[in-house]
């Protein structure tokens, strides 16, 4: 079992919900529900894994808040 952090984020202009694996890349899917874009997400990423273990191109960390005045 291996488990990948998503960012989801979601878009104003579609209203949709948009997610990805940071540094693996063409693991990103939208949906309109947040369920849908989980079950879409595993869907890719599983496809993804059809080839052998992806090489992240990037770590996902964490998010911080920044203050501007």
């Amino acid at each position: 079992m291996k488990i990948f952090t998503a960012v989801v984020e979601k878009c104003p202009e579609t209203n949709l919900f948009v997610g990805y694996v940071p540094g693996f890349p063409g693991a990103h899917t939208q949906a309109e529900t947040l369920d849908e874009l989980n079950k879409n997400l595993k869907e890719v990423i599983e496809m993804l894994l059809e080839d052998g273990d992806p090489k992240l191109e990037a770590e996902f960390i964490g998010t911080q808040n920044v203050m501007v005045a």
